[in-house]
């Protein structure tokens, strides 16, 4: 039964009802309520312990407690039993004797490596049913949760999701109108005012864009739309970069670096001889890189707009024209 949210309520008591329904739905259907996880006779944190053995080149109890937030005593017991069955070996460390070096018996890994192995099976049981698309929404969502709560993982980048940069298809202008003003709104309180800005701009570019000097690309993570760059022509010799975004759980994997780039790329190809934009004080993460890309800010006005006192920025950057 859906939830019915009333006008004054506390919002924030919604995204917690909301966050615990969640939870109450996941961990079963992972198994996490059994008493043997895995159909195992360890517990979930048991198995989690192994996990952090058996992918540690070097591992010491202090780590461990440390990274998982488990109770020094409680994790003793854990390597105690696993001692005593024949899962863990230890000894003293060459560098400080007083520490002890933990690490998997032949045994353990091959209990383990069962283990792995019924997780793996598990989960693509979970993800049979769905489609190559609804697994990529899947994908980057959860990316969305690790990255929003502060706890993603230290992957390497070859496990990351990878993003890629496409020309714009059916329904990407309403898209970059939707988000603009919605992403807006949560971050900086602009009105609407500043979503018919973009569905001016965007509504143009539809109607009258030259493709042979204009261009906008989609960004894609996991084949799920998370950012958009414009470029549009200005005079002759000036093109324009307009409105960069990139989704918030998006942020920090060069994602907004790489639309820029290939702003200023397309630019210089077309034959331009200055790329300029306008932006707010306010928009740091945004100034950051187009500092990083040569831009230089060469004037600042305080204006009215969306609902706030802003001061607005032109930025340009002087292309070389690529060589034939």
């Amino acid at each position: 039964m859906a939830t019915v949210v009333r006008a004054g309520a506390d919002p924030e008591a919604g995204t917690v009802a909301a966050v615990r329904r969640f939870n109450r739905f996941y961990t079963p259907l992972i198994g996490l309520l059994r008493e043997g996880y895995l159909d195992s006779s360890f517990s979930v944190t048991q198995v989690r312990v192994l996990y952090e053995l058996a992918h540690r080149e070097r591992a010491t109890a202090a780590e461990i407690a440390r990274d998982l937030g488990l109770d020094p005593a409680y994790l003793s017991r854990i390597f105690r039993g696993f001692a005593e069955s024949g899962v863990l070996q230890r000894r003293r460390s060459e560098s400080d004797g007083r520490e002890r070096l933990l690490r998997l018996s032949k045994h353990g890994r091959e209990l383990f490596g069962q283990l792995d192995l019924r997780s793996e099976v598990g989960t693509s049981r979970l993800l049979t049913p769905l489609s190559e698309g609804d697994r990529r929404r899947l994908v980057v969502s959860m990316a969305a949760i690790e990255r929003l709560l502060g706890r993603a993982p230290a992957s390497s980048a070859a496990s990351a999701p990878r993003f890629r940069l496409r020309g714009l298809g059916p329904g990407d202008l309403g898209w970059v109108v939707q988000r603009h003003g919605l992403i807006y709104a949560a971050e900086f309180g602009w009105d609407e005012t500043f979503e018919a800005l973009v569905a001016r701009i965007v509504a143009d570019y539809g109607e009258h864009h030259d493709p042979r000097r204009e261009n906008a690309w989609i960004a894609e993570l996991e084949g799920v739309r998370v950012g958009c760059v414009f470029c549009v022509r200005r005079d002759d010799t000036v093109s324009q970069l307009r409105i960069l975004l990139v989704e918030p759980f998006a942020r920090g994997g060069g994602i907004g670096t790489a639309l820029a780039e290939e702003c200023i790329r397309f630019a210089g190809d077309a034959g331009y001889r200055q790329l300029m934009l306008w932006t707010n004080d306010v928009l740091v993460d945004a100034r950051k890189i187009y500092e990083k890309a040569g831009f230089r800010l060469v004037e600042e006005e305080a204006h009215r707009s969306f609902g706030h006192d802003l001061v607005g920025q032109n930025w340009w950057l002087d292309l070389v024209p690529a060589r034939n």
